[in-house]
């Protein structure tokens, strides 16, 4: 029997499962993790510019960053890989998709109630009322300004040295602890508390696939770890069920 075979095995067994997505996935429709920008973006770290600090100091180059990645990521297409996910929801008895990802490629694939950690790009937030509003589709000015109150608006996103969203974050644990599996895919397991829901699968029960294209720190302790490019080996494990 091949991994993939028991892979699917255990899917099928399980039953219930959840998945944790991370930039890996979307890597493989051209949107490059902040590691793969080539280090720098106009001459800057990008990942400088995902601090609160930053945006205290700078928001119009924040916002230009920010609008930057909107254009490269409303470009982008789902993949296969994402296309996949969407089919092995309907195959399962219960199935949560959580991503540490803000592109919503995976509702374009067609996944519903996706639990996003770390927000997305299309929703902006009032740094004065609080208000978030959807600005899927439209193109923002430099730096938006809340319609309500008129203050400036930031990105709906999870900077480096916030907490997740409350509400999401919990019903993200809840989900792993009560999945008989755990689906990892494209994630390095490295950011923490994202990759603390391998250890929460593991203390519940739970057994963990993970889905990479190069070892990760979590490979050695998983059930079974397949590696190579998730928008392959989904559709040919998928297809298995």
């Amino acid at each position: 029997m091949t991994d993939l075979e028991k892979a699917a095995k255990l899917l099928a067994k399980a039953g219930s499962v959840a998945v944790l997505t991370g930039a890996g996935i979307s890597a493989e429709s051209g949107i490059p993790t902040f590691r793969g920008l080539g280090g720098l973006w106009n001459g800057r770290d990008p990942m400088s510019l995902a601090t609160p600090q930053a945006f205290a100091a700078n928001p119009a180059l924040v916002w230009e960053f920010y609008n930057w990645r909107r254009e490269l990521v409303t470009r982008a297409e789902p993949n296969p890989g994402h296309r996949a996910l969407t089919e092995l929801a309907g195959k399962l008895t219960c199935f949560t998709l959580v991503t540490q990802n803000v592109d919503r490629l995976h509702q374009r694939a067609g996944s519903r109630d996706v639990l996003e950690l770390h927000g997305n790009l299309f929703e902006v937030r009032c740094t004065g009322c609080g208000q978030t509003f959807d600005r899927d589709g439209e193109t923002l000015p430099p730096l938006p300004h809340c319609e309500v109150c008129g203050q400036l608006l930031r990105p709906g996103v999870v900077w480096f040295g916030e907490t997740l969203p409350p509400a999401i974050w919990e019903a993200a644990e809840a989900a792993v602890r009560q999945a008989r599996l755990l689906l990892v895919v494209g994630t390095s397991a490295v950011v923490y508390p994202a990759a603390g829901l391998v250890a929460t699968a593991q203390s519940a029960g739970g057994a963990v696939i993970e889905i990479n294209l190069e070892p990760t720190p979590i490979s050695d302790e998983v059930d079974l770890a397949l590696h190579g490019k998730a928008a392959a080996i989904l559709p040919l494990l998928t297809d298995l069920l």
